[in-house]
């Protein structure tokens, strides 16, 4: 699968001058409640076994093959996921697409977790973060965990009521089932 469109000129300019729509930055990779006021989500899957699987989900997750994968387009300043990265998330055909800006807020990479999370810009429909992080377990499994708090932050999101919420869960299973195909396929 090819990398991630590029993001050049104004709308980089733009994206990496911006301030993230929320206060609690980190607080989807921290253990512990998510913050209070927000929606939250939580999928996990199993997608693997061993240090090989983890190396592979690793690969996919820090190239954005998981947005990809799921059906986003994903147009970033950098081919790879790496702190303070921004991009915008497109959902839906062509012109009619949905944007969806982030930021990269952090990047995880421990010897048995690794990942990031991503935290939202103005112009994105909510308002919050997201985090996608691979562990590999004492028996071996390959975990990945999405984890997000958010909140409408726009008329899309907040004319969309329940609608929205249960897009993002619909979303959230398409990327446990991309990483999960990334690894075994790779």
């Amino acid at each position: 699968m090819d990398g991630p469109l590029l993001l050049a000129g104004d709308r980089l300019a733009e994206l990496a001058l911006a301030p993230l729509t929320y206060p609690e930055v980190g607080a989807s990779l921290r253990k512990g409640p998510l913050p209070a006021g927000y929606g939250h989500l939580r999928r996990r899957a199993v997608v693997g076994h061993g240090p090989d699987a983890l190396d592979r989900a690793t690969e996919a997750l820090l190239g954005w093959a998981v947005q990809r994968g799921a059906g986003v387009r994903v147009v970033a300043s950098s081919p790879l996921v790496l702190p303070a990265v921004v991009a915008d998330l497109r959902l839906g055909p062509g012109p009619l697409s949905l944007r969806a800006p982030v930021r990269v807020v952090d990047v995880v990479e421990g010897p048995r977790r690794r990942g990031f999370a991503y935290g939202t810009l103005p112009g994105h429909p909510e308002a919050g973060e997201e985090s996608f992080v691979v562990s590999l377990g004492e028996d071996g499994a390959v975990t990945f965990t999405v984890r997000a708090f958010s909140r409408p932050d726009g008329a899309v999101a907040r004319l969309s009521g329940p609608v929205g919420r249960r897009a993002q869960r619909l979303v959230a299973g398409r990327y446990l089932r991309s990483l999960g195909s990334l690894v075994r396929t790779s």
